[in-house]
Order: C-alpha cells, then structure tokens, then sequence
C-alpha cells in the first residue's frame, strides 16, 4: 500500500497543532535540570514559570505561545517507500485546511516582505526542505514553526580557513548580539562549512536534535561542550532576566566544501517546537518530538 496524500495532509495539519502545545519532554527535563543548578533567583522563577507553563499548556491542549510563527517543514522520503501523493499540494492543502480549523485561530504571521501585508498564506508558503534517505520504506515530516524567537537573530558569515578559535569566536559575537531577545533559554544550532545555504540548513537542523544527544564527532563534541559554558557565562539568563541558563545546548554540525568557510548560527526559544511523525504505506502514523 503506498503513502497516500489524505496521510500528508493530515501529518501537516496535526504536526503543527502538536508543537504549538507541547514543549518536547528533553527541553522541559533540560529546564527541569537548569534549575537545579541556577543561582540567581529570578532566573530560578523563570525557569519555574516556564514549566509550569509547558505543564498548563498540554494539561488543556493551549498554546504554549502566542506567536504560532510561520509553517516550516522537514520531510525526508525513504528510498523504498511506495508514493501515491503530492507532496508540494498535499502539504499546502494541510495548511490551509488547518488555518480554517484550528483553535485557537491562528495569528497572521505570514508576512510579505516587500508589502509588509500579513495573512496566512504567501510565496513559498509552506517553507518545506526535502530530503532522501537510503533504505527505509517510510516517510518522516518534521515541523517547527519558525516564529521571532527562534528566526530573528540568526546570522551567517563567511570564512577563508577559519580557526575553530575563529568559529568559536562568531557564535558568540551573534549570541552576544542576540542577547535575552530570543526567549531564553534557548537550543542554539551551528553550521559549518559547505555552502551558504547548506550550512544555513545545517544549523537548523541541529536545533532540532535531541538536547542532551552526545555528538558523535569528539572535536564536535568539545566545541559544543565550550560554547554551551561561554554562552551561559554571559549572564544573559532565562527570558533576558539574567542568571545562568541562556543556552540548553549548542549543537554543532559540518560539511566538507571550499576553501572558503560559512558558519551560521540559528536558534530555537525556550519551547523548542518541533514535532517527528513516519508514516508507512500501510496507514500508520508514529508520532514522536
């Protein structure tokens, strides 16, 4: 049996509505251990509020957060997945359907850029980045509302041969730049090298990854583990009230490109949003953060 459009439609609409109301359970067990070991008290409070928050939220299916942001998907296709959809119309559609339905209504954050017009739908709306995967016969949609906290203050910069010193040095100028604006405390993800857009890409993808998920590459590993100490080091806090915890995590990743380096960073708000759903040819759904 093949994958199906009335599936894809319903993987758009009720991915998003999932990650509008829940706060994945890594970030609130992230939360949960930053106030442990947070010293200043007002930074305590905030981090107390924001669980509390996340609880409410899923105990009565609300909103986290008012700003739903703008529809952004990840959808990866097994190469032994058998097709029966259209995934460019099936995606649209489930966006539509869900903006007509959803309740909450949604906010109108999807904005002309040359207009400033705002409304629900627009050019490229949804944003969606395909991708393939060797010899898994399901299809995986992530979505992560893109909203001001987690797009806003991202930055890319372009290298020749850079240092890791060098590297290290630009995410923190961008994380300094960024301050508290970013609803803190935040997942920061970091590309490196490839091309431009490929590196933007990177960066993004990891603030979807799992905080508390080792790197694999031990070089990686250490930066991520100096970077997480130097942001937190610099007292922004949580929500910008100061204190210890800005960053969750810094997850890094890398690709093998020209002599020229770019480096993105990007980052994700305190909530985090991002919900994974497979679906296979014979109708199943599994649905995971």
């Amino acid at each position: 049996m093949p994958i199906t459009d009335a599936m894809i439609i319903e993987a758009t609409m009720a991915s998003y509505s999932r990650s509008l109301r829940k706060v994945p359970a890594d970030v609130t067990a992230a939360i949960a251990g930053a106030l442990e070991t947070e010293t200043d008290e007002t930074a305590r409070s905030t981090l107390a509020l924001q669980l509390k928050s996340a609880e409410l939220a899923e105990r009565t299916h609300s909103f986290v957060c008012s700003d739903s942001g703008i529809p952004v998907y990840f959808v990866t296709i097994g190469s032994r997945a058998e097709l029966a959809c259209d995934f460019k119309s099936s995606i649209r559609k489930g966006w539509e359907k869900l903006v007509e339905t959803i309740q909450p209504p949604l906010l109108m954050h999807v904005t002309n850029p040359l207009t400033r017009e705002r409304g629900y739908h627009g050019k490229d709306m949804p944003i969606v980045t395909y991708d393939f995967e060797s010899g898994t016969d399901y299809v995986e949609m992530v979505c992560s509302p893109k909203a001001l906290g987690s797009g806003r203050w991202a930055a890319v910069e372009l290298f020749t041969f850079p240092t890791l010193e060098e590297i290290e040095t630009f995410v923190l100028d961008v994380a300094i730049k960024a301050a508290g604006q970013h609803c803190p405390p935040v997942v920061m993800g970091v590309g490196i090298g490839g091309t431009f857009d490929h590196c933007a890409g990177l960066a993004k993808k990891q603030t979807l990854r799992p905080v508390g998920e080792a790197n694999p590459d031990p070089t990686l590993a250490a930066m991520e583990e100096r970077l997480t100490k130097a942001v937190n080091a610099l007292g922004f806090g949580p929500m910008g009230t100061g204190g210890d915890t800005t960053a969750l995590a810094v997850h890094v990743d890398y690709a093998s490109g020209h002599g020229f380096t770019p480096v993105a960073v990007c980052f994700n708000c305190w909530i985090n949003r991002r919900t994974r759903v497979r679906m296979w040819g014979d109708g199943r759904m599994e649905w995971a953060e």
